[in-house]
């Protein structure tokens, strides 16, 4: 051991006073970075809901979605010219990754023409209301695509397995359902009824990993903890609410999305397959050179203004 120390002394005797100065600062400065990236990773590392849960590539993934995404946007310019009405309902249970399918449909559209509904509790007053009356407030105009996050198909899960309304309500909810659906079909909108299905094994791992992180823990809802326990009760509302609903002008369609990836893009690319659509992307433009500012135009000097510190 001495003599290995007694070796580096001899070298660095041997190197040049700057270059040992260089050598050390270099090496503090290495160890200093490796540190802070471990103090980062120990600070903000927590077990991601989709962790260990797709075998899918990541590669194939995004380029798989990317394209997908392009369709979505050429999907809407034609939606738009025809003045076409689509409703998608997402349902299914806790943590079954409707959000995140949800999200990556919306995020490259037009948000003029496609909405995100995720209605709360009714009020007082909606509760005195027909009950399809709340959404109804909320279906698409011309040229408008609408994504409810949970439907009306709440009055046959959540309400019915919690005992939020009573046996008239949701027995009057099934025989009226259906005829409400055909109402909108007839009336000439899209309507695609999306079911995601997840095992109970990957929801409680899921329901685990938002306890862990904190940017997600907002999503674990009393109605979460409680429907853990009532996993046989939701199914039976499931297979109950599918022999009722599931009508052949606006059927189920149920997305297995233990793999969220995989279901993302299956969902993704069956709502395509959906819609009549042909390519309507506008030509590319050529921009006219632009015009310069008034020459009797000053600015303001700078530190008259507040700027947002760089950080970053």
């Amino acid at each position: 051991m001495n003599k290995n120390k007694s070796k580096t002394a001899i070298l660095d005797k041997k190197l040049p006073e700057d270059k040992r100065k260089k050598k050390s600062k270099k090496k503090r400065k290495k160890e200093k970075k490796a540190n802070l990236k471990n103090s980062k990773k120990k600070a903000s590392y927590h077990i991601s809901e989709g962790e260990g849960s797709s075998k899918l590539d990541k590669k194939f993934y995004e380029k798989e979605l990317t394209r997908l995404q392009v369709e979505l946007v050429k999907m809407q310019y034609w939606v738009k010219h025809t003045d076409t009405r689509i409703v998608i309902l997402f349902e299914g249970r806790d943590a079954a990754g409707k959000g995140g399918t949800i999200k990556r449909i919306t995020e490259p559209l037009n948000p003029r023409g496609c909405r995100v509904v995720a209605l709360g509790t009714p009020s007082d007053r909606e509760k005195t209301e027909w009950y399809f009356q709340r959404y109804v407030a909320h279906l698409p105009s011309a040229g408008e695509i609408v994504c409810f996050d949970r439907s009306w198909y709440n009055r046959a899960g959540v309400e019915k397995v919690m005992g939020f309304c009573s046996d008239a309500q949701y027995e009057e909810f099934m025989q009226t359902c259906p005829q409400f659906e055909r109402m909108l079909v007839k009336s000439g909108i899209i309507l695609l009824k999306y079911w995601f299905s997840v095992s109970d094994e990957e929801q409680e791992r899921r329901f685990q990993a938002r306890t862990t992180d904190p940017a997600r823990r907002w999503k674990l809802s009393p109605m979460d903890l409680e429907s853990r326990d009532r996993w046989a009760d939701y199914s039976q509302a499931k297979d109950t609410m599918f022999a009722h609903t599931n009508i052949p002008e606006a059927p189920w369609f149920t997305v297995e999305a233990d793999d969220k990836k995989r279901a993302r893009l299956n969902c993704i690319s069956h709502f395509l397959s959906k819609i009549p659509y042909v390519d309507m992307t506008p030509e590319p433009l050529e921009l006219p050179p632009r015009k310069g500012a008034p020459q009797n135009y000053l600015r303001p000097p700078l530190n008259e203004q507040f700027f947002v510190p760089q950080l970053y």
